[in-house]
């Protein structure tokens, strides 16, 4: 008796020699990556649409913890001094500053409360907005020897 070697259906009959199944495993294959390109973004990779007015831009938030290593509190003049040196000149378009309270889990996995000061700037969509937020953050961090500055960027519909 003689027997045929196993092989896949796939690469035994989908090959240019059988053009249907060639036809229809090329057809599959490309709608595949079609699927998988199509949805393997994020939701920052969504496109979003505004309405009416509203227009679509970069909107950051930067998180700063007013705890000192001495266990002081930065004072609102050393905020106001810091705004006034470092966010204004890099954003003159203006900002908001939102009085918060943060929590955090350190190394120990103690949880910490610290008074905390939320900025939120609609980006005004220059090349250098990212190396702003970065000299920002990072004057925050020497300053005020903190280990570290939140941000978050995200799209979202403004109007002003």
């Amino acid at each position: 008796m003689r027997t045929k070697p196993i092989t896949s259906a796939t690469s035994a009959s989908a090959t240019p020699d059988h053009p249907a199944a060639y036809f229809l495993t090329r057809l599959a294959t490309v709608a595949f990556c079609i699927l998988l390109f199509s949805t393997s973004g994020g939701a920052a990779d969504q496109s979003t649409s505004c309405g009416g007015s509203l227009k679509i831009s970069q909107v950051a938030q930067l998180l700063f913890g007013r705890g000192l290593k001495d266990g002081a509190e930065l004072t609102e003049g050393d905020w106001s001094g810091f705004v006034a040196r470092e966010l204004t000149p890099r954003f003159p378009k203006g900002f908001t500053v939102i009085d918060s309270v943060g929590q955090w889990q350190n190394a120990q996995g103690a949880v910490t409360h610290q008074t905390s000061k939320v900025v939120e700037i609609a980006l005004p969509g220059d090349s250098d907005d990212s190396a702003k937020l970065d000299a920002v953050v990072d004057a925050y961090k020497l300053q005020f020897h903190q280990k570290s500055v939140g941000l978050i960027i995200a799209p979202a519909c403004v109007r002003f």
